[in-house]
């Protein structure tokens, strides 16, 4: 029998390391699937709707047009305001943004007239603005900084997800009981997930009784490099990847911090512009696809559905590809896959243009396209996290994000008036120059790297 001396010896039990932030990313995949699903639906849905109120192009673009205005002006309010107050005093803005989501996304079913249209699509634009800075702030400061890419790109690829899940959805929905039926179920999913992330996921790690003191520990550390990030050291010559951080211009870089730092950077301008033309393109794909099928290539609603849906297919994988890539190949480096990604898009946004009426050769196009514009796309929202400070972060992603959404309203608005005025073909070659500006955009900004990404002496 073991003496008491013993007993007081015996190192208490240890609590098994967790793993329990990446069933926070899982459930904001899963939140982001329902809430790029409300946004993309009134793509499948407006093929129906515009029979109904006989919309012309221009007005269909301003409807689509809408939601994204909306979502813009929430961006810079919402950045600031995680910034003053912190991610402990903010937390009840994701779950009430979701909420708000879900509402405005039934009222949609409910409209009478063109003009209730725009008025709920700027509703559900102004409740889902808070969940983009939100929910990669969550990132931030749950994941550690070599996980950043990956996370970053399973996030956009949930972003993907939902609109490769909507066309087919809600086709069928549509079919067998009505277009308004489509906003009436997609309403629900948000409600019962917003308590559900109220309920299991706090401010921080170190909040959270689901996680354990060795993965508080392994996220802490990680976020915070070994050498100071403050101070400037010039770029050297010692780079594993020297003759690439030649091309990307790859620079060891001072954090930004403040407020003015953030919106006089050129690196965070740069890249909002560079999101801006990018998110357009993603938006025009949302939210026109469908239409092109339909009009001008002459495929029933079914076969649409399937079509439309090749794009999002594409840009799942070519997401999830990309933040694996930039993490584990190229040593967290993120330029080098969003300039790759606009030079395909140019071309095959190019080759839109000459497209037959053959649905495998669409199909494989569309698949293409949605999987090259995803292999760059997390890299505009995972960029700014290594050129800021944590809690500069949302300032930084804010602007970018505000900037993504004008060109995610404008793009398609403008594609709207050139489909009245022209043709498809001048609509796709629009988007191609577009790509074309975003690479030389992206060619501007510096490249953050830190310690990690230099081998020992």
């Amino acid at each position: 029998m073991p003496s008491a001396t013993n007993k007081t010896l015996q190192p208490p039990l240890a609590r098994p390391k967790t793993n329990f932030r990446w069933f926070v990313m899982a459930l904001i995949g899963i939140i982001w699937v329902i809430a790029t699903a409300d946004r993309a639906n009134l793509g499948v849905a407006l093929p129906y709707i515009r029979k109904e109120f006989s919309l012309t192009n221009t007005e269909t673009g301003i409807i689509i047009s809408l939601f994204a205005y909306g979502y813009a002006v929430v961006q810079l309010p919402i950045g600031l305001l995680y910034k003053k107050l912190g991610a402990s005093k903010t937390r009840l803005i994701l779950p009430l943004s979701m909420l708000l989501t879900s509402l405005f996304t039934g009222l949609m079913g409910t409209v009478t007239s063109p003009f209730f249209l725009r008025i709920y699509r700027i509703g559900l634009g102004l409740s889902e603005g808070p969940f983009g800075v939100g929910s990669l702030n969550v990132l931030n400061y749950w994941f550690p900084a070599k996980e950043k890419g990956t996370t970053g790109g399973l996030l956009q690829a949930a972003t993907k997800f939902g609109p490769l899940m909507v066309p087919v959805i809600c086709v069928a929905i549509a079919e067998a009981f009505g277009w308004r039926e489509i906003f009436y179920l997609f309403a629900i999913p948000g409600v019962v997930l917003s308590f559900v992330w109220w309920i299991l996921v706090p401010s921080s790690p170190s909040q959270s009784r689901f996680c354990s003191p060795d993965e508080v520990a392994y996220i802490e550390t990680e976020q915070t490099p070994a050498t100071s990030r403050k101070k400037i050291i010039q770029l050297t010559s010692s780079y594993r990847w020297g003759r690439l951080d030649k091309i990307i211009r790859s620079k060891r870089l001072k954090p930004l911090g403040t407020v003015g730092e953030v919106y006089t950077s050129w690196n965070i301008i740069g890249t909002a512009l560079a999101w801006g033309c990018m998110s357009g393109i993603n938006a025009t794909m949302m939210a026109w696809i469908p239409t092109y099928l339909v009009n001008a290539k002459g495929f029933a609603s079914i076969q649409m559905g399937f079509l439309a849906s090749a794009p999002f297919l594409g840009s799942v994988m070519g997401t999830t590809l990309g933040g694996l890539i930039s993490d584990r190949l190229l040593g967290k480096r993120r330029k080098p896959c969003m300039m790759v990604s606009t030079i395909c898009t140019t071309l095959l946004t190019a080759a839109m243009a000459f497209a037959p009426n053959n649905g495998i050769y669409l199909g494989a196009l569309l698949y293409l396209t949605g999987l090259l514009i995803g292999l760059g796309y997390g890299g505009f929202s995972v960029y700014p996290m290594g050129v800021t400070t944590k809690e500069a972060y949302p300032v930084a992603f804010s602007l970018v994000n505000f900037v993504g959404q004008i060109g995610s309203a404008s793009i398609p608005l403008f594609i709207g008036i050139v489909l009245d005025a022209s043709s498809w073909d001048m609509a796709f070659f629009f988007l191609a120059a577009t790509s074309v500006l975003c690479f030389f955009l992206i060619t501007s900004l510096d490249e953050p790297v830190d310690d990690t990404m230099v081998p020992p002496e």
